[in-house]
Parts: structure tokens; sequence; C-alpha cells
């Protein structure tokens, strides 16, 4: 049996650096990925459009491994960056988006959205455990991955 984790997350924050400094990295796919931690590997499959394969979790006889792909678009006189779920790829389906604002030409506010569902292959049984513990990895992950860019951005205003 396959359990549905359903994750939606958002985030807030501004950082010290430049709008256009902020918007290269973010919009660069593998540049902004090279941010998230235990990514295994991310392939562009084609324009725009990349697979994303994080690093197995679990143990040697039980283990999940996430494998998804979204095509991204980005728009700097919007300040935008999406990304939508590719269906039939992998395990997982994600999207979302960055909105990033200059403000005052001294810092850049930055909100994140992102969700998406993850199939967990487990018994029915496991699926009150499996859920939060899912969630809960992601949730850390996504935290990580905003730390390395206030690192990489000079530190949060």
């Amino acid at each position: 049996m396959t359990v549905t984790v359903h994750i939606d997350l958002g985030y807030e924050f501004e950082v010290k650096a430049a709008y256009d400094e902020v918007f290269a990295v973010l919009s660069d796919v593998p540049r902004s990925v090279s941010h998230f931690p235990k990514v295994d590997k991310l392939t562009r499959l084609e324009e725009g459009v990349y697979q994303w394969e994080m690093q197995k979790v679990g143990t040697a006889q039980v283990n999940i491994q996430t494998v998804y792909a979204c095509r991204y678009t980005s728009d700097p006189a919007k300040g935008t960056v999406k990304w939508t779920p590719v269906k039939g790829v992998g395990n997982a389906q994600v999207g979302g988006s960055w909105k990033i604002t200059d403000h005052r030409g001294k810092s850049t506010k930055l909100v994140l959205k992102t969700e998406g569902t993850v199939d967990v292959p487990v018994p029915a049984l496991m699926k009150l455990v499996v859920e939060p513990i899912v969630a809960a990895e992601f949730e850390k992950l996504v935290e990580k991955y905003i730390a390395n860019l206030v690192k990489t951005f000079g530190g949060e205003v």
C-alpha cells in the first residue's frame, strides 16, 4: 500500500543582499538547489525542467527515496520564481514559488511557498506514524535550505 503525505509550507524573511543578487541565485535552478540539503542528484530533463532525486532515508531494509520533477519559470520584472509539478515522474508532486521584493535598495524580502504530495510505500497501519515523520523531515530540509541561502546572502535583516 502507498500512503500519500501532503506538505504545505510557507516562509517569509528578509536578507541583507541586493535584489539582483538574490534573484540571480534563486532563478538559477542548479545554483539554488545547491543550497538544498540531501539532494543526491539534480538532472535537467529539458529547458526549465529538472528532476530531483533526494538521498535515501531509512535503514538498509526499509528506505524511501523521493524523486520528482518540476517546471521552473522566472520573471525578474515581477520578482517571481515558480515551479510546477511534472506529472508521471517519481513518487512526489511538488510546486511552489519565491516572491522576491527589493526593500529600499538595502535588503531583499523573500516569501517562499511550497506544497506537494509524497507517496510512501508502507502498510496502511503505518500511516499515522509515517505522515508526521515525512512532513517533519521535509520541513527540516526546507528550513536548512533557507538557512543556507540566508548565509549566502549575508544574513537576515
